[in-house]
């Protein structure tokens, strides 16, 4: 089903008078063994359906693999997908429903981190297992939740040495204004101070900002070498609009830890986009056979609705396959021999490059990309393989300690 008939069927159901308490989408399963059902929370509308969108596009093609291979234990994958909308509170419901009336076996959501911290201790309370599949600032320490995206060691690290190399010494941040763009900046501050450099400002944008004017003649005040965006959201492609409007894009070069992930850099022109930079564990544009084997099926099965696929979407469709692999070798889907099966050493080579599980922290090591902008596309520049998720491996040991369950907030020296 493509997004726009789903996007209909919704709109159908409002005007009839339904609410969104019901799943958007229920991909039943065939007569026979009961279905094993999996829940997926993304933002397929409002602020955050950039980033969405794509992820409830891999999600429905990683079961729809899955069944045509014969499902999982006999059985055939029931998808049930909510669309939260953008709203945290939608997010706490559908993890409760998902949970505790759906009884589904696994959650694979979240965009967000405040999403993410929002449905991540519903879904521990009530022992269902979840997968959160977004690049994010590192951190959290909890045995029900597995985090298959890139964090700041991982692509931070990567992103700041090769800008500080390039462009010059002297930084300046604009960050969105809640968890993630906080101690995203943080970061990029400390690989900048490692590096010799200097960060002049960060500044601090809630999601629904959209003039940038004021900020952008801060930035032609200070004169920096560059600007590191942690922007976030529909909102915010704005800057990016006014930057190049205001003339700033040919004098002052750019990078991001997050244009790309919500198809950015095709919704920008190339006189926008062209020349920013940026670091992620995949790129569309990554040259390996799995990858274009995978590329090639994809847009096969979703034809001129097939979407740009970032890191986000693709650690959402390896989400499902480790998931799937914890599943094979438990031998059930029970919740912590499933868990136990995760923590065992689990590998897969994927499109994005070989994935492993981290058991101490259920992150992944991962490889890294460093790409730039071009004709609104990516052009891979380097390539680092098996990236451990250092940062978050710094606070949290699941293997010594399994009964933790927070967010640390890595004490970043700045």
């Amino acid at each position: 089903m493509s997004l726009t008939r789903r996007d209909a069927l919704r709109t159908a159901l409002l005007a009839a008078g339904s609410t969104l308490a019901a799943p958007a989408i229920m991909r039943h399963a065939a007569l026979g063994a009961a279905p094993i059902k999996v829940a997926g929370i993304h933002d397929a509308s409002g602020g955050l359906d950039i980033y969405g969108k794509p992820m409830v596009a891999t999600l429905e093609f990683a079961i729809d693999e899955l069944n045509a291979g014969g499902g999982l234990l006999g059985r055939q994958i029931e998808l049930i997908n909510y669309d939260p909308q953008s709203n945290i509170q939608l997010y706490t419901q559908y993890a409760t429903q998902a949970a505790t009336k759906d009884h589904v076996a696994v959650v694979h959501g979240g965009i967000t981190s405040a999403s993410r911290e929002a449905i991540r201790p519903i879904l521990r309370r009530f022992r269902t297992l979840y997968f959160y599949n977004t690049q994010y600032e590192g951190g959290v320490c909890d045995q029900n939740c597995f985090c298959t995206g890139s964090t700041p060691a991982q692509n931070v690290q990567k992103l700041i040495p090769y800008a500080l190399k390039t462009w010059g010494k002297k930084v300046y941040i604009l960050a969105a204004d809640y968890n993630y763009g906080q101690i995203t900046a943080k970061w990029i501050t400390k690989y900048t101070r490692d590096g010799g450099g200097e960060v002049l400002a960060a500044d601090f944008f809630p999601l629904d900002v959209t003039n940038f004017g004021p900020t952008i003649t801060k930035i032609q005040a200070a004169k920096p070498d560059m600007v590191i965006s942690a922007l976030v959201g529909g909102a915010h492609i704005s800057f990016y609009r006014q930057w190049a409007a205001a003339g700033m894009k040919k004098q002052i070069p750019m990078g991001s830890t997050t244009l790309g992930v919500g198809n950015e850099h095709i919704l920008l022109s190339k006189e926008e986009g062209d020349g920013i930079v940026c670091a992620f564990s995949y790129f569309q544009e990554v040259d390996n056979p799995l990858n274009k084997a995978f590329l090639e099926k994809f847009h096969a099965k979703m034809g001129a609705n097939a979407p740009y696929i970032s890191e986000l979407p693709m650690r959402t469709y390896i989400g499902v396959n480790l998931w799937a692999e914890g599943v094979r070798r438990a031998k059930s889907i029970d919740r912590m021999k499933v868990i136990k099966a995760l923590e065992g050493g689990i590998s897969l080579d994927t499109p994005a490059g070989k994935t492993t599980l981290d058991p101490q922290t259920n992150h992944t090591t991962l490889d890294v990309y460093l790409a730039q902008v071009e004709n609104q596309a990516f052009k891979v520049l380097d390539t680092f393989p098996d990236q451990p998720p250092l940062d978050t491996q710094s606070v949290c040991n699941l293997i010594k300690n399994p009964n933790i369950d927070k967010q640390f907030v890595v004490d970043v020296k700045i």
